[in-house]
């Protein structure tokens, strides 16, 4: 099998499902950036020793790769032969179980922080503001498109997940949070 169509190369590419869209149309945008979000923490987990962490967050890159798919297949299409996984909302149950996890052994915040510190927090500070402009994106596609609405609950459970998990990694390597200078 080729990687290479040349259908995409007057600007159009196809959701799942068939339908043929520009490639800066909303949907695909968002798609690219939870494809950005998953690839970056790749990245993360890349810098990150400890095993439990970066298990935790090859779960949420599976869970990415879940939403990608359910992002690039519209519901009108549910109905299709093509059988995709759609996100589900206990989902953001385990997000909040794992914040709940990791916050409880970090030192109470008491000012704001700035993104860094170790390699690997940093990284996943950087995925949380990929994250939130995910969620921008998937907020300003269900305002115009019908979308799952367990993916914008996800996605804003995911910012805090990272802001904690970069937090986390920082204090396991016994490095601080660097604190906001007025």
């Amino acid at each position: 099998m080729k990687i290479y169509t040349k259908t995409g190369d007057s600007g159009e590419t196809s959701l799942l499902g068939g339908k043929r869209v520009w490639k800066d149309n909303l949907r695909i945008q968002t798609c690219g950036t939870i494809d950005e979000l998953n690839s970056i923490i790749g990245l993360s987990i890349n810098e990150i020793t400890n095993s439990e962490l970066k298990e935790v967050l090859q779960g949420i890159q599976n869970d990415l790769f879940v939403i990608g798919s359910d992002t690039a297949m519209p519901n009108e299409n549910v109905n299709s032969k093509i059988s995709i996984p759609r996100i589900a909302d206990n989902l953001s149950e385990k997000l909040e179980s794992i914040i709940d996890k990791y916050d409880s052994q970090l030192p109470v915040l008491k000012n704001f922080i700035l993104p860094g510190g170790v390699r690997g927090s940093a990284l996943l500070h950087f995925a949380r503001s990929v994250c939130r402009r995910a969620e921008r994106n998937v907020v300003a596609l269900s305002q115009v498109e019908k979308i799952n609405p367990s993916i914008e609950k996800y996605m804003n459970r995911l910012s805090d997940v990272l802001f904690v998990l970069a937090r986390y990694a920082n204090f396991s390597k016994g490095t601080s949070d660097i604190i906001w200078q007025k």
